[in-house]
């Protein structure tokens, strides 16, 4: 029930800002007013909201939420990339080449499968000493 509630609520309030101003402890008869902001998450769309949700389900894996969602490895980063976007958290360096995990031998061959690399990409990649390696 609480998660259609929150549902409606974002329907209804759209992209406008809004604020709560009353809050009742539902074990408790205990009501507080005042003004509360909403937290960042609870600001995104529903539909980003699950997006979010089963991105942390999924461990952070992005092979899984493409075989969840039915989709590209591409849209799943944009999706991910627009959400963080909206999203006033501490703001992450982005990584250099060096500072990169290498990904799977799996993830560089679908990357070459759907033209994201080059054979020569794939390769130096493949070639690159692990964290272990070193």
């Amino acid at each position: 029930m609480a998660a259609q509630d929150w549902q409606a609520l974002t329907r209804l309030t759209g992209a406008a800002p809004f604020e709560i101003e009353r809050v009742r402890l539902t074990d408790q008869d205990v009501a507080i007013e005042g003004h509360f902001e909403v937290p960042p998450l609870a600001r995104l769309t529903a539909e980003d909201q699950t997006f979010i949700a089963a991105f942390v389900r999924c461990h952070g894996s992005i092979k899984q939420m493409e075989k969840f969602f039915g989709v590209s490895y591409p849209t799943i980063k944009n999706r991910l990339n627009r959400i963080g976007a909206r999203l006033p958290f501490a703001e992450v360096e982005a990584e250099t080449e060096t500072d990169a995990v290498r990904p799977s031998t799996s993830e560089l061959l679908s990357r070459l499968e759907r033209g994201e690399a080059s054979v020569k990409d794939v390769l130096s990649q493949l070639q690159q000493p692990t964290e272990g390696d070193v």
